[in-house]
């Protein structure tokens, strides 16, 4: 069990809590992962900015999803694979694209399935990616641009990922029903 703590605006350092109001304003609560984050503003700053950067990136509402929740499947995260499954839900995403992508299966458009094979080599080499594989998401409609979005909605996930492993941060009631674990997965 971790000792992490989940910081509420009367708990939290004085730098995190003009954050933390900006998270109540964005969902209306403080979601449990930014409650933690608050334990190091500067991690919650990033956090926070490298998410509103990864939105406004030129990426649609699928394919951040196929981005986001490639990753969290990959780092096999209890709390953000739920939190995105609501999220895409939000955004209005094809239960098909998320469903392939919590299940592991082929996702509905060949160019997603580009875009979620090309995160996962990235993911899984630490960004060693071979010349075909680039050109491969190239010939899919890509541009560098896009390849170069990766990393950033990577170095997202690598914060929330991480951070819900060491804190164990429990599953917000809002996204209980989504809940999730990798198949064969214990915890």
């Amino acid at each position: 069990m971790s000792t992490l703590k989940i910081h509420t605006l009367e708990t939290a350092p004085e730098e995190s809590k003009p954050l933390l109001e900006k998270s109540i304003k964005a969902y209306g609560n403080i979601p449990n992962l930014h409650g933690v984050l608050a334990g190091a503003p500067g991690l919650l700053n990033a956090y926070q900015s490298i998410h509103e950067l990864f939105v406004n990136s030129s990426f649609d509402n699928d394919e951040l999803t196929v981005v986001w929740q490639t990753i969290n499947v990959e780092h096999e995260c209890h709390y953000c694979v739920p939190a995105h499954t609501a999220i895409a839900k939000m955004m209005k995403v094809d239960d098909a694209i998320t469903e392939a992508l919590r299940n592991g299966t082929e996702l509905p458009s060949e160019k997603l399935q580009v875009l979620h094979e090309t995160t996962l080599k990235i993911v899984r080499d630490r960004g060693y990616i071979k010349e075909e594989d680039i050109q491969a998401f190239y010939a899919a409609g890509y541009e560098e641009r896009q390849l170069l979005e990766i990393i950033l909605g990577l170095s997202q996930k690598v914060i929330s990922n991480y951070v819900n492993h060491i804190a164990e941060t429990p599953v917000d009631d809002a996204f209980q029903k989504f809940a999730w674990k990798k198949e064969g997965q214990t915890a």
